[in-house]
C-alpha cells in the first residue's frame, strides 16, 4: 500500500479546502474510523481525530443505559440524554464523546466546510475539544447519550462566531488528553491517536 499524501496536496488535487476532506484509511475491527477537520476560521476543530466506532456492541437492549454503563467504565461519566442541536457549536473546553441509542440522524463534522455522516443506533463518536458538529436531519426517535472526560463536565457550548475564535482556541490548548478511551478504555485507541 502507498503512503497517503498530505491533506494539503490532497486539497489541492481535488480543488478542496482541507476542511471538507475527511479521509479514513481501511478500519480493523473494533477500531474507530479517523476523520480529520481543518480550522477554518470560524470553527477551530482540532489537530486530534474524531474517533467514530460503527455498531458497538452492547450487552443490553437499552442501549441507552448500556451506552451510559460503558462510558462511566471507562471514565467518562454520562451526562445527559438529548439528541444535537440544530445549529454548528462545539465545546472549547471540553472532549466529548456521542454515543446513539435509538434512531439515526445525519450529523455535519467540522463546520460549514466539513462533512455529513450518517450516524445511527450503536454508533459511537468521540470529538475532540474545538470540534464543530450539528445536527442537519434525525429520525423521531433519535437519541444521544453524552459523555465528558471527568475534569471536563462543565463545558462550554460554543456557537459559531468568527468573535469567538481567538478565545476558544486559548482553551482548546489547555484541555488535557483523557487517559481512557470511552469505549475500549485504557488500551483503546483514544490514548495512542490521541498524543
Amino acid at each position: 500500500m502507498s503512503p497517503r499524501p498530505p491533506l494539503s496536496i490532497l486539497s489541492l488535487v481535488l480543488g478542496l479546502a482541507p476542511a471538507t476532506l475527511a479521509l479514513a484509511a481501511p478500519v480493523a475491527a473494533g477500531q474507530p474510523e479517523l476523520l480529520h477537520f481543518a480550522d477554518d476560521g470560524i470553527i477551530p476543530n482540532s489537530r486530534l481525530p474524531v474517533l467514530l466506532y460503527r455498531q458497538v456492541p452492547l450487552p443490553d437492549s437499552d442501549r441507552a443505559a448500556a451506552l451510559e454503563r460503558l462510558f462511566a467504565a471507562n471514565a467518562w461519566p454520562p451526562q445527559w440524554r438529548y439528541g444535537v442541536y440544530r445549529y454548528h457549536h462545539y465545546h472549547p473546553n471540553a472532549h466529548e464523546v456521542l454515543g446513539v441509542a435509538s434512531g439515526q440522524a445525519r450529523l455535519r463534522f467540522g463546520g460549514e466546510q466539513g462533512q455529513a455522516v450518517q450516524v445511527t443506533a450503536g454508533d459511537v463518536v468521540v470529538l475532540p475539544a474545538g470540534t464543530g458538529h450539528r445536527n442537519l436531519e434525525s429520525s423521531a426517535d433519535f437519541l444521544v447519550v453524552g459523555a465528558y472526560p471527568p475534569d471536563q463536565q462543565d463545558f462550554i457550548t460554543q456557537r459559531a462566531d468568527p468573535a469567538a475564535h481567538a478565545r476558544a482556541l486559548e482553551l482548546i490548548a489547555q484541555v488535557s488528553v483523557p487517559v481512557s478511551d470511552p469505549v475500549t478504555g485504557r488500551e483503546g485507541a483514544l490514548p495512542g491517536l490521541w498524543r
